[in-house]
C-alpha cells in the first residue's frame, strides 16, 4: 500500500525573492472559510460602508499596522470580506531608487495574521495564503478594481458560501 501524500502545487514562484521591490496581491482565507468578519445582515457595499464586526475591525487594524511595522511596505488597497481578505501591497525602494532591506511577503503576512489572532484570542486563519506578483501597471489596475468591487460582488465571489 502506497501511503504517499499527493504532491502539492507550489504556492510560490520558484527562485523569486519575495522581498523584492514591487507589488503583491495577497488573499488570505479564514479557517474553514467561516464568515466571521461582517455583521450578520450588514449592508454590502464598498469599504468603509461594509459593517465590520469586532473581529473584522481587529483584522482591519492589523492590515493598517503593516506599514507601521514595515515602513517599506505600503498597503495600496485592501478589502475585508466575510471569510477572507484581499491585500494589494507594495515594497518600495529608498529615496535613491535602491531596494530597501525588506521582509518577505511571508513574514509580513505571518506578522499580520499573528497580531489579529492574538487580539481575537483564537485561531482564525487558514494555514497558507495565496499571492500573485503583480507584473505591470495594467495588472495592478485590474487587481485594484477587483478589490474595490469585491464587497459589492460578494455573492458572486469564489469564496462565497451559504
Amino acid at each position: 500500500m502506497d501511503n504517499k501524500l499527493p504532491e502539492r502545487k507550489p504556492n510560490r514562484l520558484k527562485n523569486y525573492d519575495y522581498s523584492s521591490v514591487g507589488a503583491y496581491f495577497i488573499t488570505i482565507c479564514t479557517k474553514n472559510k467561516e464568515k466571521i468578519f461582517w455583521d450578520v445582515g450588514a449592508t454590502i457595499g464598498r469599504p468603509p460602508t461594509v459593517h465590520l464586526n469586532e473581529k473584522g475591525k481587529i483584522v482591519e487594524q492589523a492590515i493598517k499596522n503593516i506599514s507601521n511595522i514595515y515602513p517599506m511596505v505600503i498597503v495600496e488597497m485592501y478589502a475585508v470580506m466575510p471569510n477572507h481578505i484581499h491585500l494589494l501591497l507594495r515594497i518600495c525602494p529608498d529615496e535613491y531608487g535602491r531596494p530597501m532591506v525588506a521582509p518577505t511577503m511571508s513574514n509580513v503576512i505571518k506578522q499580520m495574521k499573528g497580531y489579529a489572532t492574538k487580539q481575537i484570542g483564537e485561531p482564525i486563519w487558514q494555514k497558507l495564503f495565496h499571492d500573485r506578483v503583480v507584473r505591470n501597471r495594467e495588472e495592478f489596475d485590474k487587481i485594484a478594481k477587483y478589490i474595490y468591487e469585491n464587497p459589492l460582488n460578494w455573492e458572486k465571489d469564489c469564496f462565497y458560501n451559504e
